[in-house]
């Protein structure tokens, strides 16, 4: 599955790094591009092993506010 999150928060390129590294930790990520000027990650994952509210909430622990789009 494929999806792309609305994330507010991020400024730099240090926030980029920091939000891909923490989805990439979730089990069943297989791809995650994080765009800083259109404040979007888009994430292709397993959508028997990860839902979401998963990654919203992994978004959310690094620091920024997710929604799915």
């Amino acid at each position: 599955m494929k999806n792309t999150f609305k994330i507010t928060g991020m400024t730099c390129a240090h926030c980029v790094a920091k939000v891909e590294k923490g989805i990439q930790e979730l089990a069943g990520v297989d791809k995650v591009k994080v765009h800083l000027k259109k404040g979007t990650a888009t994430v292709t994952y397993q959508e028997k092993q990860l839902s979401d509210e998963t990654i919203s909430q992994k978004i959310a622990e690094v620091g920024y506010q997710a929604e799915v789009v």
